[in-house]
């Protein structure tokens, strides 16, 4: 096995992991569609995979990214699923960006 294969091969283990410990922390949606807040406190849905961004510029566990409720471009994070209420999950999922992580 070359370093190269190797290096993925770890790349891989840490993104699965990272989206395994996030799920277990209530955040549902890692890996795949997730609710996210913007600094202005609007809630949309975006595509959250760990290690992976190609539409936000990543930082640390938040994301700087636009905001398609606001229109604006903003620090985006995660919201733990027992922290919606049925309403925000609504507005939400009215609320998606670009299908692309």
């Amino acid at each position: 096995m070359t370093a190269a294969m190797i290096a993925i091969a770890v790349v891989v283990i840490v993104l699965v992991i990272s989206a395994i410990a996030g799920r277990r922390a209530g955040y549902s949606g890692l890996g795949g569609d997730t609710v996210v807040t913007c600094s202005k406190g609007h809630l949309f849905t975006t595509v959250w995979v760990p290690g992976v961004s190609l539409k936000s510029i990543r930082l640390g566990f938040a994301r700087f990214q636009y905001c398609p409720v606001g229109r604006h471009w903003g620090l985006v994070t995660p919201v733990r699923d027992c922290d919606l209420t049925e309403e925000d999950k609504r507005i939400a999922a009215e609320h998606h960006d670009a299908r692309i992580p």
